[in-house]
Order: C-alpha cells, then structure tokens, then sequence
C-alpha cells in the first residue's frame, strides 16, 4: 500500500521514526513528507534512510514529477504524526503553503492525524473548531493520549504511541466489516497493565508493564467482532474505541472487576502484569526516614487470578488464557519456566514471552510462544504487538 506519512513540528516528530518502521516492516511503501519546522526535530537522512525515498518538504523541488499534486492523489493512505495546532489550523483553513498541506488537498483516501501539543492548545476553542472542522470533512483525528508533554507539563496532548497510530491508520483501509468477523458474538474480557500495590500514600510497589499487548488483543478482537471489556491497571493510553474500559489499580481491584465481567465471558485473557506480592500494611501518611536504619518491609502473597479462574470457569465451556513474562536464569530458560507455568496454572493457553533490556514491557514489538494447558507449543509470533494479538485470537479461536 502507498502510504503517505506527514511530519509536523513539535518534539513527537521522534515517535514517528518508530511508526514509519512498524509501517514499511509491514510492507508498506511509505513516503515521508515533513515541514520545515519538523527538520528542527528529526532531520532528513533519517527519513530517507528509514523510507528508502528521498525527502522534501518543499513545493518547489523536483518540479517536474509535480509531487505536491501527484504524491496526495497516489497514495492509498494518508497519516499526519505529529499534527501540531498549527498544521490542523492550515489543514482546516485549506491553506497550501507547504509539501505536506498542498498533499492533504490533493488526497481522496482516508486521512488520519495524531494531534501532539500542549494542553492549553488542544483545548483552546480554535483548536477545537479546527478539529471539528476536519471531521465533518471525513478526517479521523485520534484523541491524543494524556501524559508528560515538553517540560514539566502533564495532560492531554500527547501523540499517541506508534503502534496505537499505525493501528487506527491501517483500519481505515481495511475496517472491521472486511476482517474476519469471526468473534462476533463472543464477550472477550481481557486485562491489561501493571497493577500496583501502595505502600503509603506516596509511594507503590508495581512493574513496567505498559498495558500496550493487552490494548492491541483488545483492539483486534473488537475489530474481529467480538464485544470486548478491558479491565486496565495503570494504563495511560487511548481508550480503543467500542471497547468498554474498567480502570483500576491494584490487584484485588483488577481481580474484583475481571471476575464481575468474566461471569458472562467466552473468552478471558490475562495480559496484564499482576503483582505476586503486597505489602502486609500500608502506611496511612509517607514513610519517613529513620537515622538510616534499613527500611524492612513484610510482603503477603496477592491471589492468584489466572489460577482461580483456570480452576472455577465462571462461565461453562469458558476459555481461559494467560500471559508469562519471564526473564529465564541459570536454573531455566524463558521457555522451560513457562511451560513450569503453564502445568501450574492449568489455563487452556499460556503466552509465554521474554522481558527486559528492551525486550517485551514497553515496546512497540512482541515475540512470544504460545503452549497449552499441558505445556505444548501450539503457536509462535513475533513482529508488532497488533500482529501478535491477531495471532493470539487465532489459536483461540482454534481452541474453543
């Protein structure tokens, strides 16, 4: 698929080095098409080296192959990452002062933008007029995810993740009704995040799950037909659209709200990251320091919710599968310890798949083994986190 990707000037043009990957490993062919202001932030050999294209932001260079028109009339797809307050404010003005603008006028495919800036100016009124503006002429813009923005500031603004970009891009081509809709009629629960146990007011006990391999089963499976609950521990992206969220923090929270859903469930994932243990008590004001003495701290076990559900089945015929991150050491790989997992737990499937140094938490990519309830392979995948999912919801399917 020819793809146009539209680079704006504000510091998340990094981000879209990354979403540029995930789309030409895909098997894109993608155009990049930056403003001036964007090279402030990533320059053009990165582009160029990451695209296979060469690069221009300006209208008049290579003239005679007329990019400003051609490139926005060839393109399957058009995505703007980051779309700056200033790029939305000329897109909805129908200004042509630029590559990137005089292509968006030009383009009859779907177009996406991923807004990033501040908080104060994404929801100033002309922000957010421009953005209405760009809707009811059939742009989709995504919400942007809440978080750190430049500086100090926290807040809505931020552009989403990459794979939460290319995702949404990529179903504009290819929507839900020309997928497989072969979970429709199924109620999915799954979880997602890192829960985390709170040791006083101030300080907690958790892990560095970003919730990202759960959002994407959750986002595949809606998109596949299912109707989908995503019980959230800590999670700071975007809500996948037509998915219903239950946030929560800890894990008798995460276990309370995934086993109120799973009641009526055909089909219970448990991607999130769950603590094993908790601190016995939690302090009712911070704990100070005391003259250097060691802090001791008496841990108690959570419960085991993917165990539990394994053993009860809240719903008939319920099919229950769980997630592994696992690290291996000198007493067993990654492997032998999820297959000692998987015999543990008894669910009918267990994902079993490597964390740390940059591996699995907090990445745009999985790669992971999939064994049953005897601790067979069954199933591998690897590549993005959206083409994992799929995989997964394949060999589900397989299994109910």
């Amino acid at each position: 698929m020819r793809i146009v990707l539209g680079v704006s000037g504000g510091i998340a043009a990094y981000k879209s080095a990354l979403l540029l990957r995930l789309l030409t490993e895909a098997g894109h062919d993608v155009r990049v098409v930056p403003t001036r202001a964007s090279l402030e932030f990533v320059g053009l050999a990165t582009w160029e080296a990451l695209s296979g294209h060469p690069v221009s932001s300006e209208v008049f260079e290579d003239v005679a192959h007329v990019p400003h028109v051609s490139l926005g009339k060839s393109a399957d797809l058009v995505i703007v990452a980051p779309a700056t307050a200033d790029l939305l404010s000329r897109a909805a003005t129908g200004r042509a002062d630029d590559l990137l603008t005089a292509t968006l006028l030009t383009a009859r495919c779907p177009v996406l933008v991923a807004p990033a800036m501040h908080t104060e100016m994404w929801e100033h009124p002309a922000t957010v007029q421009n953005v209405a503006t760009l809707r009811e002429r059939g742009v989709h813009v995504l919400e942007p995810a809440s978080g750190r923005l430049t500086g100090a500031d926290t807040g809505p603004g931020r552009m989403p993740d990459p794979e939460v970009v290319a995702a949404a891009a990529l179903a504009l081509v290819a929507p839900a009704e020309q997928r497989p809709q072969d979970l429709a009629g199924k109620h999915v629960v799954v979880s997602a995040g890192g829960t985390r146990e709170p040791l006083d007011p101030v300080r907690y006990l958790g892990n560095r799950s970003s919730g990202r391999q759960g959002y994407a089963l959750a986002r595949t499976a809606q998109a596949r037909g299912a109707h989908v609950t995503l019980v959230a521990a800590n999670v700071s992206l975007p809500a996948p659209d037509g998915v219903e969220v239950v946030p929560v923090e800890t894990t008798e929270q995460l276990r309370d709200a995934v086993r109120a859903a799973a009641k009526d469930a055909d089909v219970v994932v448990m991607a999130a990251a769950v603590a094993d243990f908790r601190p016995a008590t939690s302090a009712t004001s911070k704990i100070k320091k005391s003259g250097g003495d060691p802090l001791v701290l008496r841990l108690v076990q959570n419960p085991d919710i993917l165990a539990e559900l394994a053993a009860e089945r809240l719903r008939p015929g319920q099919l229950v599968v769980g997630f592994a991150a696992e690290t291996g050491d000198d007493g067993a790989s990654v492997l032998e310890h999820g297959r000692a997992k998987a015999l543990r737990k008894r669910a009918d499937l267990l994902v079993v798949n490597a964390v740390g140094a940059g591996r699995g938490f907090g990445t745009a990519d999985n790669d992971v083994t999939i064994l049953d309830r005897d601790a067979q392979v069954v199933a591998t995948a690897s590549g993005s986190k959206d083409a994992v999912a799929d995989r997964v919801w394949d060999v589900v399917l397989a299994h109910v």
